[in-house]
């Protein structure tokens, strides 16, 4: 890669696509004889959503399952096995410590995990041993490095001629065995990546499993399962010459061009479904893989055929996008997020697969516009901090994507074409992953998204080389969706030190439409204490966020004692029509501010219009050991001023931060309203109230944490189910017409633990102490009062 400073002969459509004029002496795409072409089986009844077998090994349960739903402690699993059973990784605790033996870049030993969380996240021993701890770098080894690509004159008008075009040079997979051989990371993977292909091997070709409607969430599953396997058996391919994988890859690409007469796979003509054109980028992506990596293996028929499907069902319809104002499915480049990520993605991909051998194919004209759309709409899905503009999951669906098409792009043309700089925050979109991670999952607000497939974390590799910056490549590579063929291609085994070491343990992510913090008691120990709020506006996240400003989640001793409850149903009616205030989606209780970790004031929604501010201190502690005990005085603060977010109030302000070392922490409310107001929070503990119903204990496992209620001295802690308050609105005048809600999702075993008080000027003060092993109660301090205007590193000592 450049660094930037047996065989069938069925092909895959049944219509021929006219050469234009210019006779070219490469193959015409369509040329194949017409009556060659199997007819597409007639279009049986919608399939129900089918959950294959495949699903349980390939989703990303560490992204899924952050939030209340999810919160598990990591120790009450085998610590034998990993249980982050992400994207076909399957990666078991004995596997994740032999690949991470030794860091044969340095010469040092590698503090080994030994293994990963259901959350994916490395599990790591309790001392150093004999390794050496030291900061993230790149030390030069030319046993683990590969011959520098020439880019040469390569421009995007002047493209790499051979294939390999994508991801990774022909030069960079002739170098992988020697590195395969020389780095246990990538031994490790390799094999991952070798086992997983031979299990999608034996599976019968991917169903055509309509999730909803073709305009709901369409065929978007099916299309990321044939990339998945696509993937997996052209790496494979790639890596051992054995055809079994290119003879495998065409059965999947037969039935995924819908030209399998047993099995119907779409409209004929539209069979990746464009009015969810989603859909079409990841077929686009996934056949434009197989063309490119295992060009040399296909026939000339066959390589027409593909480029046919690639073209006719894939490229072309981008090309209407934006050419052609009257298509309905153009919406996706005006929009800064995951969509025009994935779509410019699939597209640029496929156009330069195939683009030196059809020169009359759309390709060339369509690059013009997917390069310069993505630099103005893609690469600013992040703010300039690195916050991603819709939810913490879309977060990986949208920058797997801007990597995949920037790889492409720098090995097809010599360059990212901007796409790395043109947004500053780009280079920090890392580092927001990094934070919203808890220790027992992410941060979770808003929408989840669908199943993630190949959307793993591991383009942070890819980043971590490009921006020079081995703390993200360092810190993905023990994670649990480490093994997949990308994280092989982008990973730099040059790469030496500990993620953690020097970084420091809380960032504030200061940006008005997505203001937020996280804060921790260390990067190593999963069992240690982590707290995140968020305070922003509540529109521009292309219809993904809840009304929750002032949400928060925290971690301790191995669970997530209040959490979010993530994704409504989204076929239900409304749920993605807008952000107004009069939305339908805002009838559903996940998405409500009644679903949140916040304050509802006169029983109603926050403002969708407000603009909170918000504020942050900390100790500025930095990890500097794997065992890191931070010091008494140690801390971090977030405030927000949530007044603008409701009505019938004076001054609302929210506050949280540590004390006690990170051990405790401490919630603060000031408001003034003229309206009742509820404090919520949801926990998937067993709630016991004691103290005259002012102390609040919960219990999860054998683990406990005591909620105490400091103010005001009337009030008392109450729980209710996390349902729909029975005042709540079923309909809403929307579009002018009105819209009735379907069914709302319950939420069973999580319980809402609430605080009500009346109207007027009131302080509410909750105090949360872990029952931390071998603390007793004299171990505990019983913080000062302090308004939060004057909050400062030092004011809880």
């Amino acid at each position: 890669m450049y660094r930037q400073s047996g065989e069938s002969s069925i092909p895959l459509s049944n219509v021929n696509y006219q050469q234009a004029p210019g006779g070219q002496n490469t193959p015409a795409f369509g040329s194949v004889h017409e009556k060659n072409y199997a007819s597409p089986k007639p279009k049986r009844r919608v399939w129900p959503w089918i959950v294959a077998a495949i699903v349980a090994v390939i989703i990303i349960l560490g992204a899924v399952l952050g939030g209340v739903l999810g919160s598990r402690a990591a120790n009450d699993n085998d610590n034998s096995k990993s249980n982050a059973a992400q994207d076909g990784a399957a990666q078991t605790g004995s596997g994740v410590a032999s690949a991470a033996t030794r860091t044969k870049g340095s010469g040092n030993l590698a503090i080994v995990p030994t293994a990963t969380d259901q959350f994916g996240n490395p599990m790591y021993p309790s001392s150093t041993g004999s390794a050496r701890i030291s900061s993230p770098t790149t030390v030069a080894n030319s046993s683990l490095s590969c011959t520098a690509d020439d880019a040469g004159s390569l421009s995007l008008t002047s493209p790499k001629t051979s294939h390999p075009l994508l991801i990774a040079t022909e030069n960079k997979w002739a170098c992988l065995p020697g590195l395969i051989q020389s780095d246990s990371y990538l031994s490790y993977w390799n094999d991952t990546v070798f086992r997983n292909a031979s299990r999608f091997y034996d599976m019968t070709p991917t169903n055509y499993s309509i999730d909803g409607g073709l305009t709901g969430s369409g065929v978007l599953d099916v299309a990321r399962e044939v990339q998945l396997r696509i993937k997996h058996w052209a790496y494979a391919y790639k890596l051992s010459n054995d055809t079994k994988w290119v003879d495998r890859t065409w059965q999947e690409l037969v039935v995924a061009a819908g030209n399998d007469t047993n099995q119907y796979f779409g409209e004929q003509g539209d069979n990746w479904n464009s009015g969810h054109f989603l859909d079409v980028a990841e077929f686009t992506e996934a056949f434009a893989i197989a063309y490119d990596w295992m060009f040399d293996a296909w026939t000339a028929d066959q390589r027409n055929a593909i480029a046919w499907s690639i073209i006719n069902l894939g490229l072309q319809y981008g090309l209407n996008a934006y050419t052609d104002t009257s298509v309905g499915y153009r919406w996706w480049t005006t929009v800064r997020g995951n969509w025009n990520c994935v779509c410019n993605k699939g597209l640029t991909m496929g156009a330069l697969a195939i683009i030196n051998e059809y020169p009359n194919s759309p390709a060339r004209e369509l690059l013009t516009y997917t390069v310069d759309n993505a630099n103005a709409m893609c690469a600013y899905a992040p703010s300039p901090e690195g916050t991603w503009s819709e939810t913490p999951n879309y977060w990986y669906f949208g920058t797997y994507s801007h990597a995949e098409m920037a790889a492409s792009l720098l090995t097809a043309t010599g360059s990212t074409q901007g796409l790395l700089t043109t947004n500053p925050g780009v280079k920090l979109t890392s580092l927001y992953h990094m934070y919203v991670v808890g220790q027992q999952g992410i941060f979770s607000y808003g929408d989840a998204g669908p199943n993630k497939y190949t959307a793993t974390a591991n383009h942070l590799m890819f980043y971590g080389s490009q921006f020079d910056e081995p703390l993200y490549t360092l810190y993905q590579r023990d994670r649990g969706d480490a093994p997949d063929p990308m994280s092989i291609l982008y990973y730099d085994p040059q790469v030496s030190g500990q993620f953690w070491d020097g970084l420091a343990l809380d960032r504030h992510f200061d940006n008005t439409t997505d203001g937020w913090f996280s804060a921790r008691s260390s990067w190593t120990d999963n069992d240690g204490a982590y707290i995140a709020m968020k305070a922003g506006y509540l529109q521009g996240h292309q219809t993904h966020g809840d009304l929750d400003a002032g949400t928060f989640v925290l971690d301790a001793m191995g669970h997530r004692w209040a959490g979010e409850l993530g994704s409504g149903d989204y076929l239900s009616q409304g749920y993605f029509s807008s952000e107004a205030q009069n939305s339908p989606r805002w009838l559903y209780y996940r998405k409500r501010t009644e679903g949140q970790n916040t304050l509802m004031i006169g029983d109603e929604d926050q403002n969708v219009d407000g603009r909170p501010t918000t504020a942050f201190g900390s100790s500025n502690e930095a990890q500097d050991a794997l065992d890191y005990k931070v010091a008494n005085g140690s801390t971090a603060f977030f405030t927000a001023d949530l007044t603008p977010m409701y009505n019938s109030t004076s001054s609302a302000n929210r506050a949280i931060r540590f004390v006690n070392g990170r051990k405790q922490v401490l919630l603060r409310d000031e408001v003034t309203t003229t309206a009742a107001v509820q404090w919520r929070m949801h926990t998937n503990a067993t709630v016991a109230l004691s103290n005259s119903d002012r102390t609040a204990t919960l219990t999860i496992g054998d683990e406990t944490l005591v909620a105490t209620l400091r103010s005001p001295s009337g009030a008392t802690f109450g729980t209710e189910d996390a349902q729909r308050m029975p005042s709540d609105p079923t309909t809403t005048m929307y579009d002018g017409a009105t819209v009735t809600m379907s069914e709302d999702q319950p939420n069973p075993g999580v319980t809402v633990l609430t605080i009500d008080v009346a109207a007027g000027t009131n302080t509410i003060e909750v105090l949360f102490n872990p029952q931390w092993s071998g603390w007793s109660e004299s171990d505990f301090v019983n913080p000062p009062d302090v308004a939060i205007a004057d909050w400062s590193v030092t004011s809880h000592n």
